[in-house]
C-alpha cells in the first residue's frame, strides 16, 4: 500500500488540553490503519512511526500527544481524561530569594540616602531595574509582606519600615557579632547551596559583569545562578569557613533527591549532622546525655529520628544543643540577610570555577570540580570577603539609626502592616 499524503485537519493549538473524545479518535484511527494493513496484507506495511505521523496529519494533533494517547490505550486498554487544572506558582514561588534579599536591600538604600522608601517610590524604582522582576502594585505588596515590611505613617505617605522584631534580630545579631570580635573569638560562618550538573557560564550570568565584592551584592550575583531549575539532577552542598579559610573537613554534599525549587528543603537536622561525621555510640552518648532512653537493638537511622523528635525545654534546634555541648555559640542572621555571610562570596568563586572548568555536565564530575573549587578558595580570600561583610554590618547601623530618627521626628505615628485597607490605597 503506497503513503498517502493526507491533507491535515485544523491543528491542534498549542498547550490545548486534549480531551478524552479526541483521545478516541486516535485510538480508532489507529484501528482502522491496523485493519487496513491485514485486510490488504500484499501492500507495503507502514512503520508504527508512519502510522503516528499519518495520524497526526489527519486529526492535527501532535505526534507526541498521538504517541503518548496510543501508549496508555496499550498499557491500560483505556484512556484518562486530561488533568485540566494547571498548578500555577504563587508570586511568592516565581521570585526566589536573591530578588527579595536585591529588594530589601534597594529599600534600605533609600533610607541611607536618606530618602524615605514609600511603596510608589519603591515600585518605581524596582520595575525600572533591569535585573528584578516588574510587579503590579498588589503583587509587590505581597512580596512587602513575605520580607516582613510594614508601613510607618505619616500623613498621607507610608514608608516602609522593617517589622520591628527583624530590626531586633539584626541589631542583636550585629551586636553580638561586634563583640565576638573584640574579643578575638575564632568566628566561623555557615551556610549551603546547590551547583547543578549543567553550571556553565552560557546558562547563568557571567562572573565578568562583578567588578568588585560590592557589586557582587548589589547585583545578586553572589550565588551565580538565581535558583535552581528544578530540572536534571543537583548537588546540595554545605561548608564552614573563616578568615583562615575553609574548615578542613567541612564540606557535606550530597545528590538532591527531590525536584523542589528550594533547597533548603533537604538541608533538615538529620542531614546536618553529618557534617560532624558523628558515629553512632556519638549519637547515643548525646541522647543519654538529654535524657533520653536508647532502646536496644538500634540503628544510626532509628537514633537520628529520635534525635529530630527532641524539644528542648525553650524549643532549641538540635545543632544549637551539640555546638553548646562542644563550647561552640551559634548565632543566626535574620532572613534575606545574605550580604552579611562572607560564605556567599566564597559560593560565587566555588561556582565560577565549575561553570569554567565543566565539560560533561554529569554530576560525579561536578562534585569533583566543586572539591577543586572550594580548594581555590584561599584564606587571603576569605580575610577580604569577612572584610567587605564587616563594611556591610557598619551600613546597617547607620540605617537603623537612620529609621529611628524618622520614627523619632512626630510622635503619635502609628504601623499598619502590609495588607491592611487604609494602607493600600493609592495616595500610599
Amino acid at each position: 500500500m503506497d503513503l498517502v499524503d493526507v491533507s491535515p485537519s485544523k491543528k491542534n493549538p498549542r498547550g490545548k488540553f486534549v480531551g478524552t473524545d479526541q483521545k478516541q479518535i486516535i485510538i480508532n484511527m489507529y484501528k482502522d490503519k491496523v485493519k487496513q494493513q491485514l485486510e490488504n496484507p500484499d501492500s507495503p506495511k507502514l512503520t508504527y512511526r508512519q502510522m503516528l505521523l499519518e495520524i497526526s496529519k489527519s486529526s492535527g494533533i501532535g505526534q507526541r500527544t498521538v504517541q503518548t494517547t496510543l501508549a496508555e490505550y496499550k498499557t491500560k486498554g483505556t484512556v484518562s481524561s486530561p488533568n485540566k487544572k494547571k498548578i500555577r506558582p504563587t508570586i511568592l514561588e516565581k521570585v526566589d530569594s536573591f530578588d527579595k534579599d536585591a529588594i530589601r536591600r534597594k529599600i534600605h538604600g533609600f533610607w541611607l540616602n536618606r530618602e524615605v522608601p514609600t511603596l510608589p517610590k519603591m515600585l518605581v524604582a524596582i520595575n525600572e531595574d533591569d535585573t528584578l522582576p516588574n510587579f503590579k502594585p498588589s503583587s509587590f505588596r505581597k512580596i512587602l509582606k513575605d520580607l516582613q515590611f510594614v508601613y510607618a505613617k505619616k500623613s498621607r505617605n507610608s514608608a516602609l519600615i522593617e517589622r520591628e522584631d527583624i530590626i531586633i534580630w539584626r541589631g542583636r545579631y550585629l551586636d553580638q557579632i561586634r563583640k565576638y570580635r573584640e574579643q578575638n573569638r575564632p568566628i566561623y560562618y555557615l551556610d549551603e547551596t546547590w551547583v547543578n550538573a549543567g553550571e556553565t557560564h552560557s546558562r547563568t550570568w557571567r562572573d565578568s559583569t562583578v567588578n568588585s565584592l560590592r557589586d557582587a551584592f548589589l547585583t545578586g550575583l553572589t550565588m551565580g545562578q538565581k535558583e535552581p531549575s528544578g530540572k536534571g539532577k543537583r548537588l546540595i552542598v554545605l561548608h564552614i569557613g573563616s578568615t583562615d579559610g575553609f574548615l578542613p573537613g567541612g564540606l557535606l554534599c550530597f545528590e538532591s533527591k527531590t525536584q523542589s525549587t528550594d533547597y533548603h528543603d533537604e538541608m533538615n537536622g538529620s542531614t546536618f549532622l553529618n557534617v560532624m561525621s558523628w558515629k553512632k555510640q556519638d549519637i547515643i552518648n548525646w541522647l543519654e546525655s538529654k535524657g533520653e532512653n536508647i532502646s536496644y537493638p538500634t540503628t544510626k537511622g532509628a537514633l537520628l529520628s529520635q534525635v529530630q523528635t527532641i524539644h528542648t525545654e525553650h524549643d532549641k534546634y538540635v545543632i544549637d544543643e551539640y555546638a553548646k555541648d562542644n563550647n561552640k555559640t551559634v548565632l543566626r542572621l535574620p532572613p534575606y540577610h545574605c550580604e552579611l555571610n562572607p560564605i556567599e562570596l566564597a559560593w560565587s568563586s566555588v561556582k565560577s570555577y565549575v561553570r569554567t572548568h565543566n565539560s560533561t555536565f554529569k554530576l560525579k564530575d561536578v562534585k569533583e570540580l566543586l572539591e577543586r573549587g572550594v580548594e581555590h578558595v584561599t584564606p587571603e580570600m576569605w580575610t577580604n570577603f569577612v572584610g567587605h561583610v564587616v563594611k556591610e554590618e557598619e551600613k546597617f547601623w547607620t540605617i537603623d539609626s537612620i529609621t529611628d530618627d524618622y520614627m523619632d521626628e512626630e510622635p503619635g505615628r502609628h504601623i499598619l502592616t502590609i495588607g491592611d485597607t487604609s494602607s493600600d490605597s493609592d495616595s500610599d
